[in-house]
This record gives structure tokens, sequence and C-alpha cells, in this order.
């Protein structure tokens, strides 16, 4: 099977945002900013949770029809050895870095895909007023690198819905890029954050390197 890199996803995202809302900074194709800044930048706002459900998101779905799933092809892109491909997509032999809390894998079925900035707290922010087209663009960005990850899943688990202000990683190297891609995440999808979530991540913020946050705005 011919497979065709998460990265040519990522660029041709980046290359059609480019092409639309430029003449309107508030509808401006990307944002960049040191991690201070971005985190300055993200708007408060009470959560609210009424009418959620998982059902609302629909997920893993084959986007590009190809037989691979979005689960599979964030299995495909994120393995640090290539799992072989057989039948309907159907992944073996490949093993799997979980940054969370610094493991290894090599079974699919010890590994979750995590949405970064988790489905629940998404409607949370902004996305209980979205369509469900863009709910389900939400549930399987493959537009970057950073809204689904690879990782653990008991650890999945114990995430649960939480954000920074409750949960963070085990593996302590591994909080500043955590902070990194939930502010990447909120930014890209202009989703916003509850008060304690600001000063959480205000925290984080001041403690981490201010590295340069860029993304592609999802529309």
């Amino acid at each position: 099977m011919n497979r065709t890199p998460r990265a040519a996803a990522i660029t041709l995202a980046a290359a059609l945002a480019a092409t639309v809302g430029l003449a309107d900074p508030a509808w401006a194709a990307s944002y960049s900013a040191p991690l201070q800044t971005a985190v300055a930048a993200l708007p408060v706002a009470t959560e609210i949770r009424t009418g959620y459900s998982r059902d609302l998101f629909p997920h893993w779905i084959d986007a590009d029809g190809d037989g691979c799933n979005t689960r599979n092809e964030v299995l495909l892109a994120e393995a640090v050895t290539a799992p072989t491909i057989s039948g309907t997509c159907t992944l073996s032999g490949g093993r799997w870095y979980s940054y969370y809390d610094n493991a290894y894998w090599t079974a699919t079925g010890d590994v979750d895909i995590d949405h970064m900035v988790p489905l629940a707290e998404a409607w949370d922010s902004g996305a209980r007023n979205w369509s469900t087209s863009r709910r389900q663009a939400y549930a399987n960005d493959l537009g970057d690198s950073r809204p689904l990850v690879a990782v653990t899943d008991n650890v999945n688990q114990s995430k649960g819905d939480q954000d920074p202000a409750t949960w963070m990683p085990s593996y302590s190297s591994a909080r500043c890029r955590y902070i990194n891609e939930w502010v990447a995440t909120k930014t890209r999808w202009r989703l916003t954050v509850d008060t304690a979530e600001k000063n959480a991540l205000t925290s984080w913020a001041n403690s981490c390197p201010n590295v340069t946050i860029s993304v592609t705005y999802a529309f």
C-alpha cells in the first residue's frame, strides 16, 4: 500500500489556508508568537459542558479513502519503527514512543491516540457552537502534528478530559512540550480557556523555554 506522509497533509493544509483570510487580521491564515505571548493571547471564557456527547465529534474516519482511518494514520506517522500494513490497514511489527511517560510499545493495543485538547474540553471551550462537520474535522485533525498524539493507553485514560490545571504528564521532561502542543492546538482551533487553565498555562509558560508557537488556523 502506498502511503502519503502525514507531513504532506500538513503542507497541503497550510497551503490551502494561506489562500484565505489574509485581508482580515481576525481571520489571518496563520499565527506565530513566543509561548508566553501565545498564552496571554488565549481568550478566557467560562466552560459549558451542557449537551456534550462524544458522538457529536465523529472520529476515526478514513478521510482520504485509502483504507486507513485517522487512528492508524497517526500510528503510521508516529511509529519509531515502521509497522507492516496488511489487509484493511492492519498494522503489525511497529514500535511507538509515548512521550507523556517516556515509554515504548510494540502492540497497537497498548497505544491510544490522544486528542491533545480532549473532545469534552473542546466542547466546553467553543466547539459546542460548531457544526458537526467542523467537530469531525477537529476530531480527525491530520493537518497539524500536534492535536493528535500516540501515547500509552492507560496514561491517556488517566488524563481523561482534564486540562493542564489538573493534569500534566508524569514524565517531567515532557511537560514543556505538552504545554506547547496544548497552546498550539487551542490557538489553531480558536478555542477559549477558563481562568484556572489560563493561570496554569501562564505559570508553565513562565518556567518553560519561551519558544515560538506557530500554527496554521483551522477553518
